[in-house]
């Protein structure tokens, strides 16, 4: 078992511990572009309520979010999103990763 596997059980603690992990379970390259499109969409629905005064975008980012994140676990990478044990060190590292993807640090091809 590498570094960036865990047993199944193990308990993460802090973001960064399970940052390698997350990025194991999003080796597939169509669910880094859909979770990167829903990241970025999510960036996009918070503008658009907050300029238009438009609550209902509000509403979308989760819809959009996770409507885009779970397609591509479900579909693509074929296992079960961390969000479901982990949510805030999930919703974080969704951003790391579209960061890191913006900022060349981490390919959008893996495999």
């Amino acid at each position: 078992m590498n570094n960036t596997q865990q047993m199944p059980d193990h308990k993460y603690k802090t973001l960064k511990e399970f940052y390698p992990f997350y990025l194991q379970e999003h080796q597939n390259t169509t669910n880094r572009i859909l979770h990167f499109t829903g990241t970025a969409l999510i960036g996009l629905c918070f503008i658009t309520a907050m300029l238009f005064h438009n609550f209902i975008f509000f509403a979308l980012i989760p819809v959009v979010g996770y409507g885009f994140a779970w397609t591509g676990h479900f579909f693509f990478e074929k296992n079960k999103p961390a969000t479901f044990k982990y949510p805030l060190f999930s919703l974080a590292s969704d951003f790391l990763l579209f960061g890191d993807l913006m900022m060349g640090r981490q390919p959008f091809k893996v495999k």
